[in-house]
């Protein structure tokens, strides 16, 4: 296209016909009035139909350009349900962006939410829950690099995004893939704690921790130095969001993702089986084979958050199954934080609980204050109160002097 109208802006001067024109497609040269010009398909259709198609357009006085005939649907052999038309197109992207938009906001502020109520309560201070506070703030970094990402990449819709190379789009990229790394480190953290919780009796929470925060931040870390060392000193053109022109970058990437939910249906299946062993022993009963049972919740509400439908998608190119990519990553995986915070904190039994008895304690404190306003109203507007005020006020008050002539002065 960038080819098309530079060809086209430099024939301006001397043209006398149509000029060099862009229809999204293909590139049509220069041609004088009446004249019918024949171009072949683009390349790309020939790689998908295997045939081997010519369009035609009239330099037409009146109009300019025809429409290209027969349309590139019957000339190239594509079927019209794949192709969409650019307002279709914009469309059709617009309800997606919408979405995922909604779901990334409501996931967000549910998340702050979930934060500050651990944060405030002292007794949800413990090794599990400052793991959930991780997992949470990975799911809010992500919603925000998404935010972030649009804000800069999409704000002018004019602009071509494509050919971006600025140092603002970059670091956006940087920030949206060091979220999604730190999401999917975070969520195997959460593996790790579960089958360490189940497999050992006395876990030494401080000792372990520092291990989980190392994993679940420094491995993101580790891994984004090398994909921004790579993209600096070998491909440093565009945005840094074409990394199916390399290999190697897409899998520095794609590779610990993909490690992390292999990792996960590993844990996942071993802590199936931890629990089974458990809930049959002869000692699991009473507060043990409820406790168990919450754990087995809990695991069993993490298989959407293992990321299975990564493992579809991982060894295919970006461009097959692209329908069901975006449903499943924008749609429903923008709402994913919102579900972690429905899980781990919204229906968490000591959450509620501990909620509710806080509201409970606020409301007598309010019922007390009322009493004790009443009370206190009720005193200074009784007749033995005003009697009592109007005795000490005639002790503090002035005496009278009474004159000669019966007129009194104070």
């Amino acid at each position: 296209e960038a080819l098309c109208l530079e060809k086209n802006e430099s024939n301006l001067p001397d043209l006398k016909g149509c000029p060099e024109d862009w229809d999204g497609l293909s590139c049509w040269p220069k041609a004088t009035f009446g004249e019918v010009v024949t171009l072949a398909c683009p390349v790309f259709f020939e790689e998908i139909t295997n045939r081997h198609g010519f369009l035609q357009r009239n330099c037409t006085l009146g109009l300019f350009w025809s429409e290209p005939f027969p349309p590139y649907t019957i000339a190239c052999g594509f079927d019209e349900g794949f192709s969409k038309g650019p307002e279709d197109q914009k469309s059709y992207y617009s309800a997606f962006w919408h979405v995922y938009t909604a779901g990334y906001a409501t996931s967000l502020t549910s998340l702050i939410i979930a934060l500050l109520i651990f944060e405030a309560f002292r007794k949800f201070h413990c090794t599990r829950n400052y793991i959930h506070m991780h997992l949470f703030v990975s799911f809010a970094l992500r919603a925000t690099a998404v935010f972030t990402k649009d804000a800069i990449l999409f704000a002018d819709e004019n602009m071509d995004h494509c050919q971006m190379s600025t140092a603002s789009c970059k670091a956006a990229m940087v920030f949206f893939q060091f979220s999604i790394l730190a999401n999917f480190f975070w969520l195997l953290v959460e593996g790790l704690y579960l089958q360490t919780l189940l497999s050992l009796t006395f876990l030494p929470d401080k000792q372990y921790v520092w291990v989980f925060i190392l994993v679940g931040w420094g491995t993101p870390v580790a891994v984004m130095s090398a994909w921004i060392l790579i993209r600096i000193y070998g491909q440093y053109t565009g945005c840094w969001d074409d990394d199916d022109e390399s290999i190697i970058l897409l899998w520095i990437i794609k590779g610990p993702i993909l490690f992390t939910v292999l990792m996960n249906f590993v844990i996942f299946i071993n802590v199936i089986r931890i629990l089974v062993q458990k809930l049959k022993s002869p000692e699991a009963g009473g507060s043990n084979t409820s406790h168990f049972v919450r754990l087995a919740k809990s695991t069993l509400l993490l298989i959407p958050l293992f990321g299975a439908h990564y493992v579809l998608f991982a060894f295919f190119p970006e461009s097959t199954g692209m329908e069901a990519r975006l449903y499943i990553e924008l749609c429903l995986g923008s709402f994913q934080g919102f579900v972690v915070a429905l899980l781990y904190c919204f229906l968490n039994g000591e959450v509620q609980t501990e909620l509710k008895k806080r509201l409970r304690k606020w409301s007598y404190q309010e019922y007390l204050s009322f009493m004790h306003n009443h009370r206190t109203r009720s005193r200074e507007n009784s007749p033995i109160n005003n009697a009592t005020q109007l005795s000490m006020l005639e002790k503090i008050s002035p005496k009278r002097a009474v004159c000669q002539n019966g007129i009194s002065s104070v």
